[in-house]
């Protein structure tokens, strides 16, 4: 059961068992609250992910409940509505352990990625989406 923190480490979060998928996240809130083209994601189910030590700020963008650090500012993990889920940022994981899946809401992609995972459009299938791929 890995445990991460924050980069101040005055929040910790628990993670127990294994992920439901792990992948990049390139859709433009993503962008916009972590200022970066696209994001590492290990996604979990909401159980899964607890918070062991500190209070992160709980805020929304949107529809997304997201928790970050109060001293720090390090982006913990995100709760897309109605999902169950909690998207843990996968930086934040002990080395080894994200191995990225595919690509998703490559519809919002600042440039293309070129590699050997699926870039879906949108939301790939397993997350309500259709398996429409952006051709690369």
């Amino acid at each position: 059961m890995p445990t991460i923190q924050c980069h101040c480490g005055a929040v910790k979060v628990s993670l127990e068992g294994a992920p439901v998928a792990q992948f990049y996240c390139h859709c433009d809130h993503c962008q916009r609250v972590h200022g970066a083209a696209y994001v590492p994601v290990s996604m979990y189910r909401a159980d899964q992910v607890r918070v062991v030590a500190g209070e992160p700020s709980m805020w929304k963008l949107h529809t997304t409940l997201r928790a970050t650090c109060r001293d720090c500012g390090t982006r913990l993990f995100a709760e897309p509505a109605g999902l169950g889920m909690r998207g843990v940022m996968a930086k934040l994981l002990p080395e080894g352990l994200f191995e990225a899946q595919f690509h998703m809401q490559c519809q919002h992609a600042l440039l293309p990625v070129k590699d050997a995972l699926p870039h879906f459009k949108g939301f790939p299938d397993a997350f309500g989406g259709s398996e429409g791929v952006v051709d690369w």
